[in-house]
Protein backbone atom coordinates (compact mmCIF):
# COMPACT_ATOMS: atom_id res chain seq x y z
CA UNK A 1 0.00 0.00 0.00
CA UNK A 2 3.25 2.41 0.49
CA UNK A 3 5.89 1.98 -1.58
CA UNK A 4 9.03 2.65 0.18
CA UNK A 5 11.33 3.46 -2.25
CA UNK A 6 9.18 5.83 -3.02
CA UNK A 7 8.69 7.50 0.38
CA UNK A 8 12.67 7.75 0.56
CA UNK A 9 13.29 9.27 -2.88
CA UNK A 10 10.21 12.18 -1.56
CA UNK A 11 12.68 12.56 1.24
CA UNK A 12 15.51 12.97 -0.88
CA UNK A 13 12.84 15.67 -3.07
CA UNK A 14 12.23 17.66 0.38
CA UNK A 15 15.84 17.96 1.36
CA UNK A 16 17.17 19.06 -1.98
CA UNK A 17 14.73 21.87 -2.34
CA UNK A 18 15.41 24.84 -0.58
CA UNK A 19 13.15 27.46 -2.02
CA UNK A 20 10.14 24.57 -0.84
CA UNK A 21 11.00 25.69 2.43
CA UNK A 22 11.53 29.45 1.91
CA UNK A 23 8.02 29.60 0.43
CA UNK A 24 5.64 27.09 2.81
CA UNK A 25 6.08 29.81 5.74
CA UNK A 26 5.51 32.91 3.52
CA UNK A 27 2.46 30.87 2.51
CA UNK A 28 0.96 29.97 5.83
CA UNK A 29 1.63 33.98 6.74
CA UNK A 30 -0.48 34.68 3.58
CA UNK A 31 -3.12 32.30 4.37
CA UNK A 32 -3.27 33.48 8.42
CA UNK A 33 -3.97 36.99 7.36
CA UNK A 34 -6.56 36.24 4.54
CA UNK A 35 -8.71 34.15 7.08
CA UNK A 36 -8.68 36.38 9.62
CA UNK A 37 -10.11 39.05 7.50
CA UNK A 38 -13.66 38.44 7.02
CA UNK A 39 -15.06 38.01 3.16
CA UNK A 40 -11.75 37.31 2.26
CA UNK A 41 -11.34 33.60 1.63
CA UNK A 42 -8.44 31.61 1.22
CA UNK A 43 -9.60 30.80 -2.58
CA UNK A 44 -9.38 34.52 -2.97
CA UNK A 45 -5.92 34.33 -1.57
CA UNK A 46 -4.50 31.62 -3.30
CA UNK A 47 -5.82 33.42 -6.73
CA UNK A 48 -3.86 36.28 -5.57
CA UNK A 49 -0.67 34.57 -5.64
CA UNK A 50 -1.59 31.67 -8.12
CA UNK A 51 0.20 34.22 -10.87
CA UNK A 52 3.56 33.99 -8.42
CA UNK A 53 3.73 30.09 -8.56
CA UNK A 54 4.60 30.56 -12.26
CA UNK A 55 8.46 30.88 -11.22
CA UNK A 56 8.64 28.24 -9.02
CA UNK A 57 9.27 24.61 -9.81
CA UNK A 58 5.76 22.34 -9.34
CA UNK A 59 6.56 20.72 -6.12
CA UNK A 60 7.64 24.69 -4.47
CA UNK A 61 4.19 25.79 -5.70
CA UNK A 62 2.34 23.10 -4.58
CA UNK A 63 3.60 23.64 -1.58
CA UNK A 64 3.25 27.18 -1.63
CA UNK A 65 -0.90 27.06 -2.01
CA UNK A 66 -1.30 24.46 0.46
CA UNK A 67 0.37 26.12 2.88
CA UNK A 68 -2.23 29.69 2.22
CA UNK A 69 -4.50 26.65 2.29
CA UNK A 70 -3.57 25.44 5.99
CA UNK A 71 -2.94 28.89 7.30
CA UNK A 72 -6.55 29.86 5.75
CA UNK A 73 -8.16 26.86 7.36
CA UNK A 74 -7.05 27.83 10.77
CA UNK A 75 -6.93 31.70 10.32
CA UNK A 76 -10.66 31.93 10.10
CA UNK A 77 -11.07 30.69 13.33
CA UNK A 78 -9.55 33.53 14.70
CA UNK A 79 -12.51 35.95 13.73
CA UNK A 80 -15.15 33.20 14.41
CA UNK A 81 -13.75 32.79 18.39
CA UNK A 82 -12.89 36.93 19.15
CA UNK A 83 -15.83 38.80 17.07
CA UNK A 84 -18.04 35.61 16.45
CA UNK A 85 -17.29 36.38 12.46
CA UNK A 86 -16.30 33.03 10.66
CA UNK A 87 -13.21 34.40 9.04
CA UNK A 88 -14.39 31.01 6.32
CA UNK A 89 -17.24 29.58 5.92
CA UNK A 90 -15.25 26.07 7.27
CA UNK A 91 -14.99 28.10 10.59
CA UNK A 92 -18.90 28.62 11.44
CA UNK A 93 -19.01 25.73 13.83
CA UNK A 94 -16.11 27.54 15.59
CA UNK A 95 -18.19 30.39 16.29
CA UNK A 96 -21.11 28.23 18.18
CA UNK A 97 -18.84 27.72 21.46
CA UNK A 98 -15.76 29.57 20.71
CA UNK A 99 -17.62 33.29 20.77
CA UNK A 100 -18.90 32.82 23.87
CA UNK A 101 -15.75 31.43 25.38
CA UNK A 102 -14.30 34.97 24.15
CA UNK A 103 -17.04 36.21 25.91
CA UNK A 104 -16.56 34.68 29.28
CA UNK A 105 -12.65 36.00 29.16
CA UNK A 106 -11.64 32.46 27.82
CA UNK A 107 -10.03 33.71 24.63
CA UNK A 108 -7.04 32.95 24.83
CA UNK A 109 -7.85 29.31 25.59
CA UNK A 110 -9.91 28.89 22.97
CA UNK A 111 -7.45 30.07 20.59
CA UNK A 112 -4.80 27.77 21.75
CA UNK A 113 -7.23 24.61 21.86
CA UNK A 114 -8.21 25.93 17.86
CA UNK A 115 -5.01 25.76 17.19
CA UNK A 116 -3.98 22.24 18.64
CA UNK A 117 -7.12 20.77 17.12
CA UNK A 118 -6.05 22.02 13.39
CA UNK A 119 -2.40 21.18 13.69
CA UNK A 120 -3.67 17.64 14.40
CA UNK A 121 -6.46 17.38 11.88
CA UNK A 122 -4.16 18.57 9.24
CA UNK A 123 -1.74 15.80 10.15
CA UNK A 124 -4.29 13.13 10.33
CA UNK A 125 -5.55 14.53 6.89
CA UNK A 126 -2.41 14.26 5.66
CA UNK A 127 -1.72 11.10 6.84
CA UNK A 128 -4.75 9.08 5.72
CA UNK A 129 -3.76 10.18 2.19
CA UNK A 130 -0.46 9.06 2.52
CA UNK A 131 -1.45 5.50 3.77
CA UNK A 132 -5.02 5.22 1.94
CA UNK A 133 -4.52 7.50 -1.42
CA UNK A 134 -5.32 5.04 -3.82
CA UNK A 135 -8.33 3.15 -1.93
CA UNK A 136 -10.19 5.98 -0.92
CA UNK A 137 -9.19 7.18 -4.96
CA UNK A 138 -10.98 4.06 -5.96
CA UNK A 139 -14.16 4.33 -3.68
CA UNK A 140 -14.89 8.04 -4.45
CA UNK A 141 -14.62 6.97 -7.93
CA UNK A 142 -17.46 5.14 -7.32
CA UNK A 143 -19.72 7.82 -5.77
CA UNK A 144 -22.08 8.68 -8.57
CA UNK A 145 -24.86 11.57 -8.23
CA UNK A 146 -27.26 9.21 -6.49
CA UNK A 147 -24.93 8.90 -3.25
CA UNK A 148 -23.58 12.28 -3.84
CA UNK A 149 -27.42 13.47 -3.05
CA UNK A 150 -28.00 11.30 -0.21
CA UNK A 151 -24.96 12.60 1.42
CA UNK A 152 -26.19 16.05 1.32
CA UNK A 153 -29.44 14.63 2.96
CA UNK A 154 -27.71 13.52 5.32
CA UNK A 155 -26.11 16.80 5.72
CA UNK A 156 -29.55 18.30 6.39
CA UNK A 157 -30.03 15.93 9.27
CA UNK A 158 -27.80 18.06 10.95
CA UNK A 159 -30.72 19.97 11.41
CA UNK A 160 -32.55 17.80 14.50
CA UNK A 161 -29.20 17.74 15.74
CA UNK A 162 -28.19 21.34 16.38
CA UNK A 163 -31.59 22.89 17.01
CA UNK A 164 -31.87 21.10 19.67
CA UNK A 165 -35.34 21.97 21.48
CA UNK A 166 -36.27 24.30 18.38
CA UNK A 167 -36.60 21.13 16.15
CA UNK A 168 -39.40 22.29 13.78
CA UNK A 169 -38.19 25.72 13.67
CA UNK A 170 -34.68 24.25 12.30
CA UNK A 171 -36.52 22.10 9.74
CA UNK A 172 -38.22 25.40 8.36
CA UNK A 173 -34.80 27.63 8.33
CA UNK A 174 -33.32 24.78 6.70
CA UNK A 175 -36.17 24.67 3.90
CA UNK A 176 -35.73 28.42 3.77
CA UNK A 177 -32.35 28.33 3.44
CA UNK A 178 -32.44 25.29 0.65
CA UNK A 179 -34.86 27.96 -1.15
CA UNK A 180 -32.16 30.47 -1.23
CA UNK A 181 -29.33 28.63 -1.93
CA UNK A 182 -31.57 27.06 -5.03
CA UNK A 183 -31.79 30.98 -6.45
CA UNK A 184 -30.77 31.79 -9.87
CA UNK A 185 -30.40 29.81 -13.04
CA UNK A 186 -30.90 26.19 -12.48
CA UNK A 187 -29.06 22.55 -13.67
CA UNK A 188 -31.81 22.33 -16.45
CA UNK A 189 -32.05 26.29 -17.44
CA UNK A 190 -34.78 27.64 -15.47
CA UNK A 191 -34.45 30.61 -13.60
CA UNK A 192 -36.01 30.64 -10.22
CA UNK A 193 -36.04 33.60 -7.29
CA UNK A 194 -34.14 36.40 -9.47
CA UNK A 195 -37.03 38.72 -9.61
CA UNK A 196 -36.07 39.81 -13.56
CA UNK A 197 -32.33 40.69 -12.20
CA UNK A 198 -29.29 39.32 -14.20
CA UNK A 199 -27.32 40.14 -11.66
CA UNK A 200 -29.18 36.94 -9.46
CA UNK A 201 -28.39 34.50 -12.57
CA UNK A 202 -25.62 33.02 -10.51
CA UNK A 203 -27.52 32.97 -7.12
CA UNK A 204 -26.86 34.29 -3.73
CA UNK A 205 -23.33 35.11 -2.95
CA UNK A 206 -22.86 32.47 0.12
CA UNK A 207 -20.09 33.51 1.82
CA UNK A 208 -21.55 37.19 2.16
CA UNK A 209 -24.64 35.41 3.22
CA UNK A 210 -23.45 33.74 6.07
CA UNK A 211 -21.15 36.51 7.31
CA UNK A 212 -24.28 38.27 7.28
CA UNK A 213 -26.46 35.58 9.42
CA UNK A 214 -24.17 34.87 11.76
CA UNK A 215 -22.10 38.76 12.41
CA UNK A 216 -24.67 41.46 11.94
CA UNK A 217 -26.93 40.73 14.86
CA UNK A 218 -23.44 40.04 17.24
CA UNK A 219 -22.59 43.50 15.92
CA UNK A 220 -25.92 44.97 16.88
CA UNK A 221 -25.54 43.52 19.78
CA UNK A 222 -22.19 44.49 21.27
CA UNK A 223 -23.19 48.11 20.15
CA UNK A 224 -24.05 48.79 24.01
CA UNK A 225 -21.00 47.24 25.39
CA UNK A 226 -17.57 48.76 25.67
CA UNK A 227 -15.31 45.95 25.14
CA UNK A 228 -15.47 42.03 23.44
CA UNK A 229 -14.85 41.03 27.38
CA UNK A 230 -16.36 42.62 30.28
CA UNK A 231 -14.17 41.83 32.67
CA UNK A 232 -11.21 44.21 32.35
CA UNK A 233 -8.83 41.40 34.43
CA UNK A 234 -10.34 38.88 31.72
CA UNK A 235 -8.75 41.04 28.96
CA UNK A 236 -5.61 40.32 29.34
CA UNK A 237 -3.20 38.88 26.79
CA UNK A 238 -0.80 36.01 27.77
CA UNK A 239 0.92 33.52 25.29
CA UNK A 240 1.37 31.08 28.61
CA UNK A 241 -2.53 31.12 28.48
CA UNK A 242 -2.72 29.95 24.58
CA UNK A 243 -0.65 27.62 25.33
CA UNK A 244 -2.15 26.40 27.99
CA UNK A 245 -5.23 26.39 25.65
CA UNK A 246 -2.98 24.24 23.50
CA UNK A 247 -1.45 21.34 25.41
CA UNK A 248 -5.29 21.15 27.06
CA UNK A 249 -6.90 19.95 23.91
CA UNK A 250 -4.73 16.88 24.30
CA UNK A 251 -6.95 15.78 27.02
CA UNK A 252 -9.81 15.42 24.46
CA UNK A 253 -7.32 13.98 22.21
CA UNK A 254 -10.78 11.43 21.08
CA UNK A 255 -12.49 14.47 19.86
CA UNK A 256 -9.41 15.50 18.14
CA UNK A 257 -8.84 11.91 15.91
CA UNK A 258 -12.83 11.66 15.29
CA UNK A 259 -13.19 14.97 14.00
CA UNK A 260 -9.81 14.26 11.73
CA UNK A 261 -11.50 11.36 10.86
CA UNK A 262 -14.53 12.95 9.57
CA UNK A 263 -12.62 15.58 7.80
CA UNK A 264 -10.76 13.72 5.90
CA UNK A 265 -13.88 11.44 5.16
CA UNK A 266 -16.13 14.01 4.37
CA UNK A 267 -13.40 16.05 2.60
CA UNK A 268 -12.45 13.72 -0.01
CA UNK A 269 -15.80 13.80 -1.61
CA UNK A 270 -15.66 16.44 -4.53
CA UNK A 271 -18.44 19.28 -4.02
CA UNK A 272 -18.69 18.46 0.14
CA UNK A 273 -16.19 20.13 1.73
CA UNK A 274 -14.68 21.59 5.20
CA UNK A 275 -18.07 23.34 5.69
CA UNK A 276 -19.85 20.42 5.73
CA UNK A 277 -17.31 18.53 7.58
CA UNK A 278 -16.95 21.47 10.17
CA UNK A 279 -20.57 21.04 10.85
CA UNK A 280 -20.81 16.97 10.62
CA UNK A 281 -17.90 17.04 13.11
CA UNK A 282 -20.01 19.43 15.72
CA UNK A 283 -22.63 17.48 15.44
CA UNK A 284 -21.50 14.33 16.37
CA UNK A 285 -19.53 15.59 19.33
CA UNK A 286 -22.95 17.71 20.65
CA UNK A 287 -24.82 14.28 20.51
CA UNK A 288 -22.07 12.29 21.81
CA UNK A 289 -21.15 14.40 24.90
CA UNK A 290 -22.49 14.12 28.20
CA UNK A 291 -23.31 17.28 28.90
CA UNK A 292 -25.19 18.16 25.22
CA UNK A 293 -26.81 21.55 27.29
CA UNK A 294 -23.02 22.89 27.67
CA UNK A 295 -22.81 23.36 23.41
CA UNK A 296 -23.41 26.49 22.48
CA UNK A 297 -21.99 28.54 25.84
CA UNK A 298 -19.01 27.89 25.14
CA UNK A 299 -18.20 24.46 25.40
CA UNK A 300 -14.44 23.74 24.86
CA UNK A 301 -15.05 20.31 23.44
CA UNK A 302 -17.47 22.24 20.39
CA UNK A 303 -14.53 24.05 19.33
CA UNK A 304 -11.41 21.23 19.31
CA UNK A 305 -14.10 18.88 17.25
CA UNK A 306 -14.98 22.10 14.76
CA UNK A 307 -11.58 22.73 14.06
CA UNK A 308 -10.08 19.44 13.89
CA UNK A 309 -12.20 18.43 11.15
CA UNK A 310 -12.41 21.66 8.99
CA UNK A 311 -7.99 20.98 8.78
CA UNK A 312 -8.27 17.82 7.84
CA UNK A 313 -10.45 17.87 5.36
CA UNK A 314 -7.58 19.51 3.35
CA UNK A 315 -5.57 16.08 3.06
CA UNK A 316 -9.26 14.70 2.33
CA UNK A 317 -10.17 17.33 -0.81
CA UNK A 318 -6.34 16.40 -2.29
CA UNK A 319 -7.84 12.67 -2.94
CA UNK A 320 -9.87 13.93 -6.00
CA UNK A 321 -7.18 16.73 -6.70
CA UNK A 322 -4.13 13.62 -6.86
CA UNK A 323 -5.74 10.76 -7.70
CA UNK A 324 -8.52 11.73 -9.91
CA UNK A 325 -7.35 15.17 -11.13
CA UNK A 326 -10.66 16.58 -10.08
CA UNK A 327 -11.02 19.73 -7.59
CA UNK A 328 -12.90 18.75 -4.68
CA UNK A 329 -13.68 22.80 -3.86
CA UNK A 330 -12.12 25.96 -4.99
CA UNK A 331 -9.23 25.74 -3.10
CA UNK A 332 -7.88 22.55 -4.91
CA UNK A 333 -10.05 24.17 -8.29
CA UNK A 334 -6.87 26.77 -7.87
CA UNK A 335 -4.35 23.93 -7.26
CA UNK A 336 -5.56 22.29 -10.65
CA UNK A 337 -4.82 25.84 -12.27
CA UNK A 338 -1.30 25.29 -11.03
CA UNK A 339 -0.98 21.84 -12.16
CA UNK A 340 -1.82 23.51 -15.78
CA UNK A 341 0.40 26.42 -15.49
CA UNK A 342 3.51 23.42 -15.23
CA UNK A 343 1.86 21.13 -17.78
CA UNK A 344 1.10 18.30 -15.18
CA UNK A 345 -2.39 16.50 -15.11
CA UNK A 346 -3.43 14.77 -12.24
CA UNK A 347 -5.28 11.23 -12.14
CA UNK A 348 -4.60 7.61 -11.79
CA UNK A 349 -1.68 7.86 -14.01
CA UNK A 350 -0.09 11.05 -12.03
CA UNK A 351 0.25 8.90 -8.84
CA UNK A 352 1.20 5.55 -10.30
CA UNK A 353 3.96 7.58 -12.33
CA UNK A 354 5.26 9.94 -9.87
CA UNK A 355 4.81 8.68 -6.14
CA UNK A 356 7.55 10.44 -5.37
CA UNK A 357 6.16 13.91 -5.93
CA UNK A 358 2.79 13.02 -4.11
CA UNK A 359 4.55 11.58 -1.34
CA UNK A 360 6.72 14.76 -1.59
CA UNK A 361 3.58 17.26 -1.43
CA UNK A 362 2.08 15.11 1.23
CA UNK A 363 5.01 15.41 3.12
CA UNK A 364 5.33 18.60 2.84
CA UNK A 365 2.06 19.49 4.46
CA UNK A 366 2.77 16.82 7.57
CA UNK A 367 5.80 19.44 7.94
CA UNK A 368 3.49 22.80 7.40
CA UNK A 369 1.16 21.38 10.21
CA UNK A 370 3.90 21.61 12.47
CA UNK A 371 5.45 25.09 11.13
CA UNK A 372 1.68 25.84 11.89
CA UNK A 373 1.96 25.22 15.45
CA UNK A 374 4.63 27.41 15.66
CA UNK A 375 3.78 30.25 13.64
CA UNK A 376 0.03 30.11 15.19
CA UNK A 377 1.44 30.91 18.34
CA UNK A 378 3.35 33.65 17.56
CA UNK A 379 0.63 35.22 15.28
CA UNK A 380 -2.03 34.63 18.21
CA UNK A 381 0.23 36.82 20.28
CA UNK A 382 -0.89 39.52 17.96
CA UNK A 383 -4.33 38.91 17.01
CA UNK A 384 -5.47 38.06 20.26
CA UNK A 385 -4.79 41.85 21.18
CA UNK A 386 -8.38 42.83 19.49
CA UNK A 387 -9.99 41.94 22.80
CA UNK A 388 -8.32 45.20 24.32
CA UNK A 389 -9.45 47.22 21.79
CA UNK A 390 -12.98 49.24 22.35
CA UNK A 391 -15.70 48.53 20.57
CA UNK A 392 -16.63 52.23 19.51
CA UNK A 393 -13.32 52.07 16.92
CA UNK A 394 -13.83 48.05 16.40
CA UNK A 395 -17.50 47.44 15.68
CA UNK A 396 -16.53 50.22 12.52
CA UNK A 397 -13.55 48.40 11.02
CA UNK A 398 -15.81 45.02 11.42
CA UNK A 399 -18.37 46.25 8.93
CA UNK A 400 -15.65 48.45 7.15
CA UNK A 401 -13.74 45.06 6.35
CA UNK A 402 -17.35 42.63 5.94
CA UNK A 403 -18.69 45.31 3.27
CA UNK A 404 -15.47 45.49 1.31
CA UNK A 405 -14.98 41.41 1.50
CA UNK A 406 -18.33 40.63 0.19
CA UNK A 407 -17.92 43.10 -2.67
CA UNK A 408 -14.67 41.70 -3.48
CA UNK A 409 -15.88 37.85 -3.72
CA UNK A 410 -19.10 39.21 -6.05
CA UNK A 411 -16.87 42.24 -8.10
CA UNK A 412 -20.61 44.06 -7.58
CA UNK A 413 -23.13 45.53 -5.18
CA UNK A 414 -24.80 41.90 -4.88
CA UNK A 415 -22.19 41.11 -2.43
CA UNK A 416 -23.01 43.88 -0.40
CA UNK A 417 -26.58 43.85 -0.45
CA UNK A 418 -26.63 40.06 0.32
CA UNK A 419 -24.73 40.90 3.43
CA UNK A 420 -27.47 43.28 4.53
CA UNK A 421 -30.59 40.72 3.10
CA UNK A 422 -28.46 38.26 5.43
CA UNK A 423 -27.93 40.67 8.54
CA UNK A 424 -31.48 41.64 8.59
CA UNK A 425 -32.74 38.45 8.60
CA UNK A 426 -30.74 36.99 11.32
CA UNK A 427 -31.71 39.50 13.33
CA UNK A 428 -35.11 38.21 12.70
CA UNK A 429 -34.51 35.14 13.27
CA UNK A 430 -32.74 35.28 16.74
CA UNK A 431 -35.05 37.10 18.05
CA UNK A 432 -37.81 34.82 17.13
CA UNK A 433 -35.36 31.73 18.31
CA UNK A 434 -35.01 30.20 14.60
CA UNK A 435 -31.99 28.94 14.37
CA UNK A 436 -29.52 30.58 12.07
CA UNK A 437 -27.43 27.72 11.54
CA UNK A 438 -30.10 25.46 9.83
CA UNK A 439 -30.94 28.02 7.05
CA UNK A 440 -26.70 28.08 6.53
CA UNK A 441 -27.26 24.26 6.30
CA UNK A 442 -29.83 24.55 3.28
CA UNK A 443 -28.15 27.52 1.67
CA UNK A 444 -24.87 25.49 1.25
CA UNK A 445 -25.88 22.32 0.17
CA UNK A 446 -29.47 23.38 -2.04
CA UNK A 447 -27.21 23.48 -5.51
CA UNK A 448 -25.45 20.01 -4.25
CA UNK A 449 -28.82 18.62 -3.61
CA UNK A 450 -30.64 19.87 -6.39
CA UNK A 451 -27.51 19.41 -9.28
CA UNK A 452 -26.99 15.83 -8.07
CA UNK A 453 -30.83 14.66 -8.06
CA UNK A 454 -31.74 15.72 -11.60
CA UNK A 455 -28.70 13.72 -12.53
CA UNK A 456 -30.10 11.18 -10.61
CA UNK A 457 -33.27 11.43 -12.34
CA UNK A 458 -31.13 11.42 -15.37
CA UNK A 459 -29.29 8.34 -15.05
CA UNK A 460 -32.72 6.42 -14.35
CA UNK A 461 -34.89 7.92 -16.86
CA UNK A 462 -37.33 9.49 -14.64
CA UNK A 463 -37.08 5.90 -12.21
CA UNK A 464 -35.82 7.02 -8.89
CA UNK A 465 -35.85 2.89 -7.97
CA UNK A 466 -31.97 3.73 -8.96
CA UNK A 467 -31.46 4.31 -5.49
CA UNK A 468 -32.19 0.96 -4.49
CA UNK A 469 -30.41 -0.79 -7.22
CA UNK A 470 -26.24 0.77 -6.45
CA UNK A 471 -25.37 -1.00 -3.37
CA UNK A 472 -23.32 2.21 -1.96
CA UNK A 473 -26.82 4.22 -2.12
CA UNK A 474 -29.00 1.42 -0.50
CA UNK A 475 -26.17 1.08 2.09
CA UNK A 476 -26.76 5.41 3.01
CA UNK A 477 -30.79 4.87 2.58
CA UNK A 478 -30.50 2.24 5.32
CA UNK A 479 -28.29 4.27 7.00
CA UNK A 480 -30.37 7.20 6.89
CA UNK A 481 -33.20 5.70 7.84
CA UNK A 482 -31.98 3.97 11.10
CA UNK A 483 -30.26 7.75 12.02
CA UNK A 484 -33.89 8.68 11.81
CA UNK A 485 -35.54 6.32 13.99
CA UNK A 486 -33.31 5.45 16.23
CA UNK A 487 -33.55 8.89 18.30
CA UNK A 488 -37.50 8.59 18.52
CA UNK A 489 -36.80 4.50 19.54
CA UNK A 490 -34.15 5.19 22.29
CA UNK A 491 -36.55 7.86 23.67
CA UNK A 492 -39.80 5.05 24.12
CA UNK A 493 -36.72 2.75 25.44
CA UNK A 494 -35.91 5.00 27.77
CA UNK A 495 -39.41 6.08 28.50
CA UNK A 496 -40.30 2.79 29.49
CA UNK A 497 -37.17 1.83 31.49
CA UNK A 498 -38.01 4.68 33.55
CA UNK A 499 -41.64 3.74 34.16
CA UNK A 500 -40.51 0.37 35.41
CA UNK A 501 -38.09 2.03 37.60
CA UNK A 502 -41.01 3.69 39.47
CA UNK A 503 -43.19 0.70 39.53
CA UNK A 504 -40.31 -1.34 41.16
Amino acid sequence: MIDLAAASDAIALLAGNPMAWVVVPIGLLIGLAFGVLPGLSVPIAMAVFLPFTLYMDFLSAILFLTAIFTGGGFGGSVPAILMNVPGTTAAIATCFDGYPMARQGRHNEALGLALAASTVGTIIGYTLLFVLLEPISRLVLKLGAPELFLVAVAGLFLIAALSGKFFWRGVLAGALGLMLGTMGMSSSGVMRGTMGSMYMLDGIEVTAAIIGLFAASEIFALVKSDYIVADASAREVKLSRIAKGFTGAFKHWYLMVRGGLIGAGVGSVPGVGSTVANLVSYSFARTGSKTKDSFGRGNPEGVIAAESANSSSEGGSMVALLALGIPGGAGTAIMLGAFAMHNVTGGPRFVSDNKEIVYAIIGGNLVQAILLAGMGLLFLRVAVTIVKVPLRYLLPVITVLTVLGSYALSQNMVGPITLAGGAILGLIMKHFNYPVVAMVIGILLGRMMEGNLLRTWQLGRGDLTIFFERPISLGLLIALCLVAILPFVMKRVSTRLEQQRRQA
